[in-house]
């Protein structure tokens, strides 16, 4: 079943939601092909897939590229582009371009704002335009030096008032749902009871009506993994037993084999 914008705004289904990141076309299709309800191509692809060590030097052009290539392998998951650092609260209008254009050239159908007060009516407008917006709380990684790192957001009462209030000001903008990342559970519980639209909690207990990791994290690909966060398989150690056994089959003069090569008879005969 193809998930629309729609049917996450209004779940009502007696499971929690599903998302994953994907950042390519053959990773995308399998992580459609399980089933997961929603796909983010993040940020996360500067420090996760091209080697920076935070999200901070990814691009528009870069997150369109990404993104184009997990839409055109997905067929029934919602795709969320994730605006990078700067591409948004400068200037409203490069704001709407940069959004739009996820939508029209890159082919997702929704994008994802690292929010704030900042956030509020720049979300009203691009939902008045036609571009779905997920808003994203809590421990807001493109903002990692005036937070000090990536640490635990909303563990003080009055940080923890501000992001409810910043929760149901996202809603009323039209937000159809709201990423709480690395809060307290019972902050996290409260926003989920308090809001219509759903959660996708990362890092934020079990109370959110969804939840949502970084694709490396899950399968077992990445060097350095969030401690919220939990791996399900081992895929960085099947890669390196599979490029080994290549690299002593090429040595050892196995590969390639007869069965690999073709020989044209009449090449050479005049």
């Amino acid at each position: 079943m193809v998930v629309r914008v729609t049917d996450i705004r209004e779940w009502d289904a007696d499971r929690p939601i599903t998302m994953l990141t994907a950042y390519d076309t053959p990773t995308a299709r399998i992580v459609d092909e399980a089933g997961i309800d929603m796909i983010l191509v993040g940020d996360s692809v500067g420090n996760t897939m091209l080697g920076y060590e935070n999200t901070l030097p990814v691009t528009i052009e870069q997150m369109m590229s990404h993104t184009s290539a997990v839409a055109r392998g997905a067929e029934n998951a919602l795709v969320i582009a994730d605006m990078p650092f700067l591409s948004y609260g400068a200037s409203r209008a490069d704001a709407i371009e940069h959004c739009g254009r996820m939508l029209k050239e890159a082919n997702a159908a929704a994008i994802k704002l690292e929010s704030g007060p900042h956030t509020v009516e720049l979300t009203e407008e691009l939902t008045n335009l036609g571009i779905p917006v997920q808003a994203h709380l809590g421990l807001t990684p493109q903002h990692e030096h005036q937070l000090g790192g990536l640490a635990r957001q909303g563990t003080r009462t009055s940080a923890a008032e501000q992001i409810i209030e910043l929760s149901s000001a996202h809603e009323t903008a039209g937000a159809f749902s709201l990423v709480l990342e690395h809060v307290p559970a019972n902050l996290a519980e409260r926003i989920t009871n308090e809001l219509e639209i759903p959660t996708i909690g990362i890092g934020a207990g079990t109370h959110c009506d969804g939840q949502v990791l970084v694709v490396n994290d899950v399968i077992g690909l990445s060097e350095r993994a969030a401690p919220f966060s939990a791996q399900f398989g081992e895929v960085g150690a099947e890669m390196r037993r599979a490029i080994d056994r290549y690299r002593d089959a090429v040595v050892q003069g196995e590969y390639p084999g007869e069965e690999h090569s073709h020989v044209e008879p009449d090449l050479f005969e005049s």
